[in-house]
């Protein structure tokens, strides 16, 4: 199984560098699922892994001229804060076991995996869908308590979920601040970056670290966004999209079914 883990590492790098986003979603199951790790455990672990890749293609995006250091900076003010304050007090206030209805316990890692399904298949329909909005005219002021709002909310899901959100900071890039696409994309992956990255130092201290399997299965991920970066330059990256939208549509289901069939299994075995 960890054979497959470092496999399926290496497919979230390979599509973060061929379409900028959509493969860190799947860094938390891959831990839980494949690798056998607690669910907040994994959100903490995701946020390195993430972190550190994002910020690999970031620099590679920046190199190129793809990435706005002034737009990252301005949407990151309050997600960068977001997140931390969410990882360091917050996540670790929320209780092992959220409620009971008689014998059933509802657990902290199961609503965790729900909402993190529900995500899922939020972020397929976004890479599914042929958006038109890219080329549509936008009024060019900027609604900067809207976007302080959008931000505040990435950090919320970032640092309560370990995902990196590029589904949903993307289109407030092109909608609210009037990216170019490749642009947003880039500037997408240095917010992730720093989000994911901050928010992994509010850990710090408050869970075990298993140091050996975190870097291992980073720097498969790393080198996934360089084989992604190469395959993007001869691959069509819409038909990519649409094709990992699916996969993680997939997942997605994958993921309430089996939470949903552990709870039935819960309730037909305490009859």
């Amino acid at each position: 199984m960890e054979i497959l883990g470092y496999f399926l590492a290496a497919l979230v790098g390979i599509s973060l560098g061929l379409i900028g986003g959509g493969g860190s979603i799947l860094m938390v199951p891959i831990l839980v699922y494949v690798l056998g790790l607690d669910a907040t455990l994994a959100t903490s672990y995701s946020l390195f892994v993430v972190g550190t890749t994002a910020l690999v293609g970031a620099y590679t995006n920046y190199r190129k001229g793809l990435v706005s250091i002034q737009t990252a900076l301005l949407f990151g003010l309050s997600s960068i804060a977001t997140v931390f304050l969410t990882r360091k007090f917050l996540v670790p206030q929320i209780p092992d076991q959220l409620f009971s209805l008689g014998s059933f316990v509802f657990s902290r890692a199961m609503a965790t995996m729900l909402v993190f399904a529900i995500l899922m298949l939020m972020a397929s329909t976004a890479m599914i869908r042929t958006k038109k909005e890219e080329n549509q005219e936008q009024s060019k002021q900027i609604n900067y308590p809207k976007l302080f709002a959008y931000g505040i909310f990435i950090g919320l899901v970032t640092g309560f979920l370990g995902a990196g959100g590029g589904f949903l900071i993307i289109p407030v890039l092109v909608l609210l601040l009037q990216l170019p696409m490749k642009q947003a994309v880039g500037t997408s992956l240095l917010i992730i970056a720093l989000n994911s990255l901050i928010g992994f130092t509010g850990d710090i201290g408050n869970y075990p670290i298993d140091w050996f399997l975190l870097l291992s299965i980073t720097s498969i991920a790393v080198g996934g966004i360089f084989v992604g970066g190469l395959l993007a330059q001869k691959m069509d990256a819409s038909s990519l999209k649409k094709a990992f939208g699916w996969f993680v549509l997939v997942m997605g289901i994958y993921i309430i079914l089996k939470e949903i069939s552990s709870i039935c299994d819960f309730s037909y075995h305490s009859l």
